[in-house]
């Protein structure tokens, strides 16, 4: 039996090495190597005492942080919404049915829909308000960030929204709880895991957003991930792109640790 399960394991295990452990050992490889292939902590020397490397890493924060807020704002709020609704099915396929399109051809239509002759631009005509330059700003590359990341969180809040027993809330208006007391002692502790892997599935690949700031943001928007695109496929430094990756996956790393902290229990009162 032990055997028979072993071998269900292999494929896991072969892909396990050869698309995430190799991988991981190359780029770490790369970042303790100089152009000559010699052991050298040159590139994290340089990464941490250029202020250009750590303004980018700020901003990748900082960009990663607006992008969780806002999608969490309007996620969690929708997600309750959706638990109270009839065919609740039908309205997560609606929720779900946007990831089907390719990323590419989502960025394209914004293009189209926020350039100078685009949709927004000839609405604001309508009322003498254009044209306007929403193209290549910080405030489109949010947007469109936050409009294809949005479902990745309302799904894993709508989970654990629905994972709620009704007793406990109506057990809390029983005691006198009007709505805002239910949802910070009731509903918001105990959709909590919900929020922390929503906050998990977007802000851990918004640190390494590439394709859209160069499509949306423009040269405007510099983070670590389009310094990793530039290094590999531009100056074709791969060491220190690696050692970019490197950091970036730390960085990842203590997100993903910090999110996952088991909150105490204590007793409150109502």
């Amino acid at each position: 039996m032990r055997k028979k399960q072993s071998f269900f394991l292999l494929p896991y295990l072969l892909w396990i090495i050869l698309f995430v452990i190799a991988p991981m050992v190359l780029i770490v490889g790369y970042s303790l190597t100089n152009s000559q292939g010699h052991f050298s902590l040159q590139n994290f020397t340089l990464f941490f005492s250029k202020g250009t490397f750590i303004g980018m890493m700020l901003n990748s924060f900082w960009y990663a942080l607006l992008i969780t807020f806002f999608c969490l704002l309007i996620s969690y709020p929708a997600a309750l919404a959706l638990t109270r609704l009839k065919n609740q099915q039908f309205w997560l396929m609606l929720v779900i049915l946007p990831t089907w399109i390719n990323l590419l051809l989502k960025a394209y239509a914004f293009i189209g829909i926020f350039s100078r002759d685009g949709m927004v631009n000839q609405f604001l005509h309508l009322f003498g308000l254009g044209p306007a330059e929403i193209m290549f700003t910080d405030f489109a590359f949010i947007f469109v960030a936050t409009y294809i990341e949005i479902p990745f969180m309302i799904m894993p809040i709508y989970n654990s929204l629905k994972e709620i027993d009704p007793a406990l809330i109506s057990a809390s208006s029983d005691l006198g709880a009007n709505f805002w007391q239910t949802f910070r002692y009731v509903i918001w502790p105990l959709s909590w895991p919900g929020v922390e892997s929503g906050i998990q599935a977007i802000f851990i690949p918004s640190l390494s957003l590439f394709m859209l700031t160069r499509l949306i943001g423009g040269n405007r928007v510099i983070t670590l991930g389009t310094a990793v695109e530039e290094y590999f496929l531009t100056t074709m430094n791969w060491n220190m792109g690696s050692t970019i990756g490197v950091i970036l996956i730390v960085l990842m790393t203590i997100v993903m640790v910090l999110t996952s902290r088991k909150q105490h229990k204590k007793e409150i009162k109502l």
